[in-house]
C-alpha cells in the first residue's frame, strides 16, 4: 500500500536545535509515524536566531534527513509565490502547519487558501500552545487583533486543528472557539529510542543539585524559579543551560542571580547540544522548570527518563506526577509549596536520592511507551488524508 504523503511546514528543523519542543516534536513523530506516512518538510535554511546557514545542506532542493525528505528555503525564497508554487508542485494527501501565527509559513499559506491560490487538499494546524495563558501574554494585543481578523475573514475555516492535550483543547475552544473547523486531541510523541544513563559521580550528599534548562523566554519562568531558590534554606547547585532567546529577560535574571543567598550556587553554562540532553539531566537531583505552559515538554520527558525527578507547574500535560513517583506539578500560585519540595528533597540521604532514581526511571517508560499514543497520532493524519490530492507534477 502506498504511503500517504504528508507535506509539513515548520520555521526550523534539523540540524538545528535551538527552537526546542515544536522542532523535537515533528523529529519524534517522523520516528514513530514513516512507516506509515510519508514527510516531505519545508523549514528555513538556518537555526533560530541565527544568520547563517547550516553547513552541508542543498538549498532548495529535497534532501533525505534522518527518514524524512526536507527542503530547506533562504530567506529570498520565503514568499506567498513560492511557497504557493512549492505546494501545487509537490504531491501531498495533508498539509500540517506548526503554529497559528507564524508569518513565515502559516499565514502566508492561509491567505493563499483563503484566497483560491491553492487547491482545498486537507490542512492540519498545530498550535503548540500558542493558545495557553502564558503564550497568549507575550504581545498580547498584537495576537488578539489577529484572531479577531482572522475570524472575521474566515482565515482558518474548514481545517483541523491539533490539540495535544485537554488542556489545550480548553484553551483553543476558549481562544477561537471554532464553529467550521474540527478539533482533534492527540498528545505529543516522546523520543523513540528511550536513552539511559548511569547514575553521575557527581551527585553528593553535601548539597542538592537542581537544573534548569530550556530557552530562556519569560513563558518559561526562570525568574520565578530563582526567586524561589532565593527562599530555600538549604544548600543547593543551581545550573542554567539553554540559548538565550530574549537578552532583554536574561538581563532581568541575571540580577535575581546575583541577590542569590550564599547557600545557593547559580551558574549559565550556555547551550545543551540536543545528543548531550540525556547526560546532562543525570547530573542532577532535581529538574526546576516552572513553566507557564506547555503543550508537551520533551526536556520533561528526557529528565524522567534517566531519573532525575521534575519540579513543574500545573500547566503541562504532566500532571499527577507525585502519584507515580516522578516528581511533582504544582500551582505556580503556592510558591511556598515550591520551597517546602526543594527544602524536603535537600535534607534527603543520597542513599534514599539515588534508590528513588530507579523508581523514576521504571514509572517514567510506563508513561512515555503508551501505545495509546502512537495510535492517537497515527488517526490524526490518517483521518486527514482520506481525500488523496496529486498535482499534474511533482518536484522531487
Amino acid at each position: 500500500m502506498k504511503k500517504a504523503n504528508i507535506l509539513l511546514f515548520i520555521l526550523n528543523y534539523l540540524p538545528g536545535y535551538k527552537s526546542g519542543g515544536v522542532l523535537r516534536t515533528v523529529v519524534n513523530t517522523v520516528d514513530w509515524l514513516s512507516n506509515d506516512y510519508k514527510f516531505w518538510i519545508v523549514t528555513r535554511d538556518r537555526d533560530l536566531g541565527s544568520d547563517e546557514p547550516y553547513p552541508n545542506i542543498k538549498i532548495n532542493e529535497w534532501q533525505l534527513v534522518e527518514g524524512a525528505m526536507v527542503r530547506y528555503l533562504p530567506p529570498e525564497l520565503i514568499n506567498t509565490n513560492y511557497l504557493v508554487n512549492l505546494i501545487d508542485s509537490t504531491s501531498h494527501d495533508l498539509i500540517h502547519l506548526n503554529s497559528y501565527f507564524d508569518q513565515v509559513f502559516t499565514i502566508r499559506i492561509m491567505l493563499a487558501r483563503k484566497l483560491g491560490w491553492l487547491s482545498k487538499s486537507p490542512l492540519l494546524l498545530s498550535p503548540r500552545g500558542e493558545f495557553g495563558e502564558g503564550s497568549l501574554k507575550l504581545k498580547n494585543a498584537k495576537k488578539i487583533l489577529f484572531i479577531m481578523f482572522a475570524k472575521l475573514l474566515g482565515l482558518y475555516n474548514n481545517i483541523t486543528i491539533h490539540a495535544t492535550s485537554e488542556h489545550e483543547l480548553r484553551d483553543i475552544k476558549k481562544v477561537l472557539n471554532p464553529t467550521s473547523s474540527s478539533i482533534r486531541t492527540a498528545i505529543d510523541l516522546p523520543s523513540k529510542v528511550i536513552a539511559n544513563a548511569p547514575n553521575s559521580l557527581l551527585l553528593s550528599e553535601r548539597c542538592l543539585r537542581i537544573v534548569f534548562l530550556s530557552r530562556f523566554s519569560q513563558e518559561k519562568n526562570l525568574d520565578f524559579a530563582l526567586k524561589i531558590l532565593s527562599r530555600a534554606n538549604v544548600k543547593a547547585i543551581f545550573d542554567i543551560y539553554g540559548p538565550i532567546e530574549n537578552i532583554l529577560y536574561w538581563n532581568e535574571c541575571l540580577k535575581l542571580i546575583k541577590k542569590l543567598p550564599q547557600n545557593i550556587t547559580a551558574t549559565y553554562h550556555g547551550p545543551v547540544s540536543p545528543s548531550s540532553v540525556i547526560e546532562t539531566f543525570s547530573h542532577y537531583d532535581l529538574f526546576f522548570f516552572p513553566s507557564k505552559g506547555e503543550n508537551y515538554g520533551h526536556v520533561i520527558a528526557e529528565s524522567i527518563s534517566v531519573g532525575t525527578k521534575v519540579l513543574i507547574s500545573k500547566n503541562t500535560p504532566w500532571l499527577k506526577l507525585e502519584n507515580d513517583g516522578l516528581g511533582w506539578d504544582v500551582d505556580l500560585k503556592d510558591e511556598s509549596a515550591f520551597v517546602n519540595i526543594i527544602e524536603k528533597m535537600a535534607r534527603e540521604s543520597l542513599d534514599s536520592r539515588l534508590r528513588k532514581r530507579d523508581v523514576v526511571k521504571k514509572n517514567a517508560l510506563k508513561r512515555l511507551l503508551d501505545p495509546k499514543v502512537v495510535n492517537d497520532n497515527l488517526a490524526l493524519f490518517r483521518v486527514e488524508a482520506k481525500h488523496r490530492f496529486h498535482n499534474k507534477f511533482t518536484t522531487y
